[in-house]
């Protein structure tokens, strides 16, 4: 794990800078230079794993996890892929651990009624557009449980943080295309739940 230090303010290293030069000193025990590595990818990290959990409570907390794995990781980091790549990997790898830890089908229903009532309320006029858009984020990542993890993480990827289907294949460790088909299968899956659930309506329908 790094220093709880604040990201963005890393002491500049007193030779290679570069990030393969911070990368080998770090393997070779340096920690100011695992310091240095910590803080530039700190909010980086932050950012993807607050946007696959949708929970603010525990994304630090997953985020402390991965580069503690990281940090155990790297005599083994093979240089195959970029440093930030290879992170998010293990940062992706701790988040599906959590969501199968947490994972419960009827957490999950019970989640989508409570959504389903939230949706109901939300005609209601006492309800000012700040909080309906924070409903409707819920009833989001309400219905992206219970979709399967490889669905999951490329609607994620492409739709919430918007890699390319490049970029997202290569985090995911899959073809671009094998990546497309499953972003729109889940684009698909939560549209009709959410139309089903009153957030959306129906193709073809009016606004």
């Amino acid at each position: 794990m790094g220093p709880r230090a604040t990201p963005g303010h890393a002491p500049a290293p007193d030779h290679d800078g570069s990030e393969a030069g911070l990368v080998e000193r770090a393997r070779g025990g340096d920690m100011q230079a695992w310091a240095v590595l910590y803080r530039t990818h700190f909010t980086p990290l932050v950012r993807h794993v607050r946007f696959l959990t949708g929970d603010a409570s525990v994304t630090e907390e997953l985020v402390q996890e991965a580069f503690a794995r990281a940090l155990v990781k790297l005599p083994s980091f093979d240089r195959r892929a970029t440093f930030s790549t290879w992170l998010h990997g293990i940062a992706l790898n701790v988040v599906r651990n959590h969501w199968r830890a947490q994972r419960n089908t009827a957490t999950a229903h019970e989640r989508l009624r409570t959504m389903h009532a939230a949706c109901d309320a939300a005609v209601a006029p006492r309800l000012d557009q700040a909080h309906l858009s924070r409903k409707k984020t819920e009833a989001l990542y309400a219905v992206l449980e219970t979709l399967p993890e490889n669905l999951r993480e490329a609607f994620v990827l492409r739709d919430l943080q918007g890699n390319t289907p490049a970029e997202a294949a290569e985090k995911l460790g899959i073809t671009p295309g094998n990546l497309s088909v499953r972003a729109s299968r889940a684009r698909e899956k939560i549209r009709r739940e959410l139309e089903r659930l009153g957030w959306l309506n129906p193709k073809g329908a009016g606004p």
